[in-house]
């Protein structure tokens, strides 16, 4: 076989498994992105985090831009709150949905979205309007462009009766026609479905599609910049040996637009 014979079946067979899995690499990142992963008022303790959560290939993947509005579900600390409020600039919005205080709190437990709480605060992020419920329930002032929720997904599956169906169900409700969805999680073992949810907080994505196309999305391609194959899929996500370095999946979904 001729070597340029040889080199066009090579590339054809990796256009060809990448059809055939979904997956994709590292998309463009557009200079916005990258402005807003240098904002300097982003916290140190975020910027350390960047090197594993490589936010600037996420948020490019999911395809942000300026003027969307973009719904960040479980926001916990604010990590890509604060780059999506950059990225959509001063015409889009970015509504963090916490999850309400637990009804059976003790007194002086945190507020759910006391961080995300002070970044709308903050004159830097102003286009944050913080909303609090049940992500199972979403109640948006307006339809979205991006629904995006990272390293929560496994949690709804511990959410009795049936939350997964309805959360899907809610995201599927807040988005335009056309809009996209996108979940980051902790990997679990090929094959283990919901086993490890609880127990691990890990989830296979393979479950996590069927689950969200489901819902009436269309699968459109997963990243393969978050993979750590050094990670073996059996330790808690908060474990020494595997804390902020676990094998992760992104996946992105789009809502039909008719």
């Amino acid at each position: 076989m001729s070597r340029h014979l040889c080199s066009f079946s090579c590339a054809f067979a990796v256009v060809l498994l990448a059809s055939v899995t979904g997956a994709c690499a590292a998309s463009p990142v557009p200079a916005a992105v990258t402005a807003a992963v240098a904002d300097s008022n982003r916290p140190d303790a975020d910027r350390q985090r960047d090197a594993t959560r490589k936010p600037a290939e996420s948020v490019a993947f999911a395809g942000i831009k300026k003027g969307d509005k973009v719904a960040d579900l479980l926001p916990g600390g604010g990590y890509f709150t604060r780059v999506f409020s950059k990225v959509v600039g001063d015409s889009g919005t970015v509504y963090a949905v916490a999850p309400p205080p637990r009804p059976n709190a003790p007194a002086g437990a945190p507020d759910p979205a006391a961080a995300v709480t002070a970044i709308a605060a903050d004159a830097n992020y102003r286009n944050v309007k913080v909303q609090s419920g049940r992500v199972t329930e979403l109640s948006l002032p307006e339809p979205v462009d991006v629904v995006w929720t990272s390293l929560n997904y496994h949690d709804i599956h511990n959410v009795p009766n049936d939350g997964v169906t309805a959360f899907n169900k809610s995201v599927f409700n807040a988005l335009k026609p056309g809009g996209t969805y996108v979940v980051v999680d902790h990997a679990a073992a090929a094959g283990s479905g919901a086993r490890d949810t609880s127990t691990l907080h890990r989830i296979d994505a393979e479950i996590v599609k069927t689950e969200v196309t489901a819902a009436g999305f269309t699968f459109e391609g997963a990243g393969n910049f978050l993979k750590n194959p050094d990670d073996p899929h059996t330790a808690g996500v908060r474990d020494d040996t595997v804390r902020g370095k676990t094998d992760q999946f992104i996946l992105k979904f789009s809502k039909p637009k008719k």
